[in-house]
């Protein structure tokens, strides 16, 4: 992504709702090349184009949370995928570090087998010949578009994998990773019993944030794939409770 591209991310995201006119005063490029770029956007599925103005997607929904500190998830993601060999067999959960490593896997390997809840990663991938998607079942939320359920556990017991990557909504000191949505917390702990190590991808500013659900691994081997902006004490606390902390680095 060029950096006019981010810039007008930034805007979007910021402000919700920009006309093209704005955009191409603040930017100094024609209306025409904001045009372009805006098609460029919401081709990636980070912004939605109207008739003269730009507004972000949904921000209940995949696409929208897209948008919001895209160029960390996108580095996060890259750092995630180097743990991927080709024609190995991995688990993804929803979110959108989960979506943007699912686009990554799809863009530089091969062979990949990527099992997941999430019927918007599965769609995400649905133009690659270079990754196979095997979507599991359950009960379909709408707006997160992931499969929830006891359904979930009886799928993905059905398989056994190296590595679970998962997001979170935030970070306990002393509790671990955590979800404001219950239901999507048990669908996680159902896929971690099929997994013999969990990687959490999350930005930075997620570790002291608090959601209601606490993931509760227990005997799982837990890592991290984050920014360079996490705080020193977050560093040295992940270290002391045995978790792996991998910084996604820009170039």
């Amino acid at each position: 992504m060029g950096k006019r591209d981010k810039r007008i991310l930034e805007i979007v995201t910021s402000e919700r709702k920009v006309e093209v006119a704005a955009l191409s005063q603040t930017l100094g490029v024609s209306e025409v090349t904001v045009r372009k770029d805006l098609d460029a956007l919401q081709a990636k599925g980070l912004v939605v184009r109207e008739h003269g103005f730009a507004t972000i997607a949904n921000p209940s929904d995949v696409s929208g949370r897209l948008a919001y500190h895209y160029e960390e998830k996108r580095l996060i993601a890259r750092a995630a995928a180097r743990l991927v060999p080709n024609g190995s067999t991995v688990m993804v959960e929803s979110g959108s570090c989960c979506a943007l490593l699912a686009r990554e896997l799809a863009d530089t390997k091969d062979g990949v087998t990527i099992v997941t809840n999430s019927a918007f990663i599965a769609n995400y991938v649905r133009d690659s010949i270079r990754v196979d998607c095997i979507l599991l079942g359950g009960t379909f939320q709408r707006d997160s578009q992931v499969m929830v359920g006891p359904l979930v556990r009886t799928c993905a017991a059905e398989f056994y994998v190296n590595r679970l990557f998962i997001g979170t909504d935030g970070w306990i000191e002393g509790v671990g990773p955590t979800n404001a949505d219950q239901m999507r917390a048990d669908a996680v702990r159902s896929m971690a019993e099929s997994a013999a190590e969990v990687v959490v991808l999350t930005e930075s500013e997620k570790f002291g944030q608090h959601g209601a659900n606490p993931m509760r691994l227990p005997g799982k081997q837990l890592s991290v794939v984050t920014d360079a902006n996490i705080p020193n004490e977050w560093r040295e606390s992940l270290n002391h409770t045995g978790v792996q902390l991998v910084i996604a680095q820009s170039g």
